[in-house]
């Protein structure tokens, strides 16, 4: 490490030598940039997790563009709309298909006892063109009302009790309706429901009483396969607000609506602003540890410092050395903290069905950030150096 550090240095590692100095306290400083780390990693993985799990909703369905209700922020709220915005649609030149799409959620009484919350689809069996591919056999069983798919990955749906329930041939009950489960997909769990159930629109229809045909929640639209710019699909999109014309109604493209959604539920919803600021308190915790252990060694070591500073040593050389120490710190310290939360992310996937997981990008950015946030902690640990009068130190 001494050799490596002089060689990158180009000078005796000095910042190195003094945290090793001290063992104690350098195992302090880096399970407390660790720690840093940890909060920070936990509260990215959450944040991208909820990131994940909205995206989902979306995942099952293969559109260029949507309509929905004025009010609906989500895939999974707001009101529902007249099916007559489908026909109008159609007859947009530029429009190819479209398909109506129910969305309810109701709870499950498991047969192992545990109680879950599940996100509906209710799909029209001549809608397949919007299913994404590797979901079509599977909704190709859904045809026959009261028939459903569910979600392999649903929380608290154990191997067991899905194995049963598919050999079996028994029936579900959901809402007072006895369901036949054809078979199941891979969707996963979200914040928002324990996992997902696929029905046709008629089915959905008998689960959801008060929900009527002709007002579904959404209207999927694809255009014409010459029609795939950006820039004709905007197109697209402003011609059928000025022709479709209803403040009731909104007309996105799909990836414009995800985004929406996505930025909805990170601002406005209190889990993202919450887990925001679990980064922001975990940076501040962070550099406040360093800071402490920084600020104390330079008051242990204030008399060689004087000493330098006396020998003609300029102030740019002691910033060298806390930033060397700083950097050190950080980079040591990032090696635990990103183990431990790599396995703190295997076991919330494991307790919560969450698609936590980390990623080469989020490390590179903790890895960075944690750099800078001890770099600006050294930097107000020398401003007690900078002031030292070695006349007064001896």
């Amino acid at each position: 490490m001494l050799k490596l550090l002089s060689n990158l240095l180009g000078r005796t590692p000095i910042g190195w030598l003094q945290l090793s100095h001290n063992r104690t306290r350098m195992l302090a400083a880096i399970f407390g940039v660790a720690f840093a780390n940890v909060l920070v990693f936990v509260q990215l993985g959450i944040i991208g997790a909820f990131n994940t799990s909205i995206k989902m909703t979306y995942k099952p369905f293969i559109a260029d563009i949507i309509i929905s209700s004025s009010n609906a922020n989500t895939f999974s709220d707001g009101s529902s709309i007249s099916r007559r915005y489908m026909y109008q649609s159609l007859s947009n030149p530029d429009i190819e298909a479209a398909a109506a799409v129910y969305v309810g959620l109701l709870s499950w009484n498991m047969p192992n006892g545990k109680a879950a919350s599940m996100q509906v689809y209710g799909v029209p069996p001549e809608s397949m063109a919007f299913i994404e591919s590797s979901l079509r056999e599977s909704m190709a069983r859904i045809t026959l009302q009261n028939t459903l798919l569910i979600d392999s990955k649903t929380r608290g749906l154990d191997k067991q009790t899905l194995s049963t329930l598919l050999d079996s041939n028994k029936s579900i009950e959901m809402n007072n309706i006895a369901l036949t489960l054809a078979g199941t997909v891979v969707i996963g769990s979200g914040f928002g429901a324990d996992g997902t159930l696929f029905v046709s629109d008629q089915t959905f229809l008998r689960l959801f009483p008060k929900q009527e045909g002709g007002t579904p929640s959404h209207i999927l639209l694809k255009t014409k396969s010459n029609n795939n710019s950006a820039d004709k699909l905007t197109s697209i999109v402003t011609n059928l607000r000025v022709s479709l014309g209803n403040d009731d109604i909104q007309v996105h493209s799909i990836e414009e609506r995800i985004n929406d959604d996505v930025t909805y539920q990170m601002t406005k919803r209190p889990v993202g602003v919450i887990f925001g600021f679990g980064v922001f308190i975990g940076v501040l915790v962070g550099v406040v540890i360093v800071y402490q252990v920084l600020s104390t060694d330079v008051a242990d070591h204030l008399k060689e410092y004087a000493t330098f500073k006396s020998m003609g040593y300029e102030n740019r050389f002691f910033y060298s050395v806390i930033t060397e120490q700083a950097v050190l710190l950080g980079c040591i310290g990032f090696i635990p903290g990103s183990l431990l939360a790599m396995l703190i992310y295997a076991l919330m996937t494991m307790a919560t069905g969450l698609p936590v997981s980390m990623e080469w990008s989020r490390m590179f950015i903790v890895l960075f950030g944690t750099i800078i946030a001890c770099m600006i902690s050294g930097f107000i640990a020398t401003r007690r150096l900078k002031s030292a009068d070695p006349a007064e130190l001896f």
